[in-house]
């Protein structure tokens, strides 16, 4: 490479190796698994910024923009404003996981037939066979029981002890 080409960010021997996507423009910034990109915002006459986590089709996380100096043109991106758009996507990604962990996988505690008892709803959200697993097990983390029911089943308290009481069958109409 002679001096008269100009050198693109990341495009030496020893960033590629590191990271090689790596793209340094005013409205195009890429690294550490994020692109940010400004994009024309179609509600108004702002600007918008929309995060891409590498190798996913939608943007993790779409927000407003600064307007430049111009009150025309965005602001270009920097390394200061996207590390703080890299660390703001990932917590919500982040969250976002957290939530529909939760949401696939509850747990109650109980007390029926005179012992505690931790009951699980385990959904598996399969897009053929969506199904969900209900399980108990005892105070020592023993597995008392485990059955395969709906993944509309709702666990509640209520549900969880009927179950118990009940000799741990397969809820019914589920």
């Amino acid at each position: 490479m002679t001096d008269s080409q100009p050198t693109l960010p990341g495009s030496d021997d020893e960033s590629s190796s590191t990271d090689p996507a790596k793209i340094q423009e005013p409205r195009l910034w890429s690294g550490d698994g994020w692109t940010a990109k400004v994009i024309k915002n179609e509600d108004d006459d702002g600007w918008a910024v929309a995060m891409v986590k590498d190798g996913e089709p939608e943007p993790a996380l779409v927000g407003p923009w600064t307007m430049g100096r111009d009150k025309k043109n965005p602001k270009p991106l920097d390394i200061n404003a996207f590390n703080t758009l890299v660390k703001t996507a990932s917590e919500f990604v982040r969250r976002h996981e957290q939530q529909l962990h939760a949401s696939l996988h509850q747990r109650i505690t109980v007390t029926a037939n005179a012992g505690r008892l931790t009951v699980s709803l385990d959904i598996v959200p399969d897009e053929d066979h969506p199904h969900a697993v209900l399980s108990a097990h005892d105070e020592t983390g023993a597995l008392l029981a485990e059955v395969r029911v709906a993944p509309s089943f709702k666990l509640n308290r209520a549900s969880a002890v009927a179950w118990a009481e009940g000799g741990f069958s397969k809820p019914a109409g589920r």
